[in-house]
């Protein structure tokens, strides 16, 4: 499916379940997401944290519903149950969308200016170099006899002026490759939308519907 219609069918779920209250939409969801994301064959490790994460906050909503609210057993349920439904359905979203293609088909697809496009591919393609820069000023640091934890205001002090030297680097490397802001542009793989896709959104949208308004008024 086209990346940016992907995520604005992901956006479009998140939105109208939190407007409804049938916990069978949410946990049918959230099972869809989850089969997604197994097909997709993402590693069991992550998969268990995605089912384990959102345990904490969607047990906390549910019993601080029964416990202080008048709204029973079904209010608290569909609570739980939509935490997993976003997780699981924003999940199936970003794990099986490489964010190289989402990038270009939000600048081709949904006309996102291209120096925030590129600019974010950047941004997100320094993100291991910005880690192995906190690991060497934290190693430093132990060299010197001086702990750097996670909170100290010196890690990250150094770690941004350290981004803020490539950022200026990568600025430099894109306008000496020819990048001129508001020129047309040729690209490398070229992104389309086809009536598949469409109909994958619209069906989509359709079946949810259904199910929605056929268990309200069941």
């Amino acid at each position: 499916m086209n990346p940016s219609l992907k995520f604005l069918l992901a956006v479009l779920i998140a939105l109208e379940i939190s407007f409804t209250n049938t916990w069978i939409v949410n946990v049918v969801l959230a099972a869809i997401g989850l089969l997604a994301i197994l097909i997709h064959r993402t590693p069991w490790k992550r998969v268990g944290l995605l089912l384990v994460t959102p345990l904490i906050p969607a047990v906390a909503l549910a019993v601080a519903i029964l416990l202080q609210s008048d709204a029973g057993t079904h209010f608290a349920l569909v609570l739980f149950t939509r935490i997993y439904a976003y997780v699981f359905v924003g999940s199936a979203a970003t794990l099986t969308t490489p964010i190289a293609d989402l990038i270009m088909s939000l600048e081709q697809n949904a006309h996102l200016p291209s120096k925030f496009a590129y600019g974010f591919l950047g941004a997100f393609n320094l993100l291991p170099k910005i880690v192995s820069e906190v690991n060497i000023i934290r190693a430093a640091g132990n060299m010197r006899g001086q702990t750097l934890h996670f909170w100290s205001p010196q890690l990250y002090f150094k770690a941004i002026l350290a981004s803020l030297n490539w950022s200026e680097n990568l600025a430099e490397a894109m306008t000496s490759h020819g990048f001129v802001e508001g020129a047309p542009r040729s690209f490398y793989k070229t992104v389309s939308v086809s009536w598949r896709d469409w109909a994958i959104l619209i069906g989509s949208l359709i079946l949810l519907q259904i199910a929605l308004f056929g268990l309200h008024l069941s």
